[in-house]
């Protein structure tokens, strides 16, 4: 089993995140030893929904979006949801910590619709990426190599399809992690 006891790792989502895009992947972060925090654009109970249409589990936000610090970090993970990223590209701050994790060539992790932020940071010109495929126009549209595989790693950018590709997505998460600061 992956040991991430040293990682923390932030979670960015608000009201209408895809359930198992948040759930899963901090479920085995956590698993595997890693701290997870959960940023929101307020700290009341977010609503999670299932395939876009039905409400799903909640959960509370361990801070907002403004208390984010990039530097405290090793990854970030955007789950999915039409909702949320939706939601989240309008947030100012959303955006600088999607660029500030890139800058500081850290993880960066994004499922589903959650290009939608990396499109909005103007983050994803001449990356390989892939998303959900009503995501891919804008994708490609921002100057990304768009590619339909269930992951696409490209240097520091994770970037995943769908619920179904959360286990490659896990996975891949977990290897970046684990690469971190590990000798050459």
């Amino acid at each position: 089993m992956t040991d991430l006891s040293k990682k923390k790792v932030l979670i960015l989502a608000t009201d209408g995140f895809e359930q198992s895009e948040l759930f899963k992947p901090r479920e085995a972060l956590l698993d595997a030893g890693a701290e997870v925090v959960l940023a929101s654009i307020k700290t009341d109970e977010i609503q999670g929904v299932v395939a876009d249409s039905d409400s799903g589990k909640t959960i509370k936000p361990d801070m907002t979006l403004d208390k984010v610090n990039v530097s405290e970090y090793d990854a970030l993970v955007l789950p999915g949801g039409v909702m949320n990223p939706d939601s989240m590209r309008l947030q100012d701050k959303a955006l600088d910590i999607v660029r500030g994790f890139l800058d500081q060539d850290k993880t960066v992790a994004a499922i589903c619709h959650a290009p939608w932020l990396l499109i909005e940071a103007d983050v994803v010109k001449g990356r390989r990426a892939t998303s959900w495929p009503s995501v891919r126009t804008d994708l490609a549209n921002a100057g990304a190599v768009v590619v339909d595989e269930e992951v696409v790693v490209d240097g520091n950018l994770i970037t995943s399809r769908k619920p179904d590709d959360i286990p490659a997505f896990n996975k891949a998460i977990m290897e970046a992690l684990t690469k971190v600061n590990e000798p050459a």
